[in-house]
């Protein structure tokens, strides 16, 4: 039976990197799974979540349900906003039985983007080659939030001509978390500048996560370091095929 999956688009993503989904979608497919994207769908409520607007992420997180809960699996490029759906949706609706019911089952079918492959797919090579030395940063939300750690670093293994080395602290955060870095701009500019040194000192040419917030954000320390390393989603990442 064909795999069927239903795209849910970070809005980072969605407004800044679209050829990450456009990646996504090109591996998905090049996998067999038929996919869907429903056009109506807007953010998951996080940031209004973490800026303690509890009232408005509940808003953006009912609308999600209403358009997310028919389908069969959802797949999203951001282990961040998984870990929203699945953790946070719950305590959000923890006063309406109804509509926690139904932010369960949206919950139990929604799957970041390398944990799908891996998990529910059955992947670890998805015919991805790539020449060159790369390194992966560990997403707090990804990680922490879902669980999802080993599943990215087993694709990124599995890429034909890869030269894969682990950074030292890998799973440190970079300092981004959406509002974090707008609160605690100082700290969260140290915490960038030891990701970052962690990154030199790997030798890598790539840094490959699966979370573009913090890759942008790494990004541009390395852009005004003029470190002549760039950041790359593992979706772009198992896009390519030489």
């Amino acid at each position: 039976m064909q795999a069927k999956a239903t795209l849910f688009i970070q809005c980072i993503v969605d407004g800044l990197y679209p050829q990450v989904g456009q990646a996504m979608v090109r591996v998905l497919e090049r996998l067999g799974v038929s996919l869907d994207y429903p056009k109506d769908q807007t953010c998951c409520g996080q940031p209004a979540f973490n800026s303690g607007y509890r009232q408005e992420a509940r808003k953006a997180a009912e609308r999600f349900i209403r358009i997310f809960e028919s389908a069969e699996c959802i797949v999203c490029p951001s282990g961040s906003c998984v870990s929203m759906v699945r953790n946070h949706y719950g305590d959000l609706f923890k006063n309406d039985r109804r509509w926690v019911v139904r932010a369960r089952r949206v919950a139990e079918r929604t799957f970041e983007f390398s944990e799908y492959l891996v998990d529910v797919l059955g992947f670890t090579d998805v015919g991805a080659a790539f020449a060159g030395r790369v390194t992966y940063h560990e997403s707090c939300h990804l990680m922490r939030g879902i669980g999802v750690s080993r599943q990215p670093r087993t694709l990124i293994a599995h890429v034909k001509g890869i030269d894969f080395v682990e950074m030292h602290d890998a799973d440190f955060c970079c300092g981004f978390g959406g509002a974090f870095s707008v609160k605690y701009p100082d700290i969260s500019t140290a915490m960038l500048s030891e990701k970052v040194r962690n990154i030199e000192h790997s030798g890598a040419e790539v840094v490959v996560g699966c979370d573009m917030g913090c890759l942008m954000n790494i990004q541009g320390m390395l852009n005004r370091k003029k470190a002549g390393v760039k950041t790359m989603h593992i979706a772009e990442l198992l896009d390519r095929s030489h």
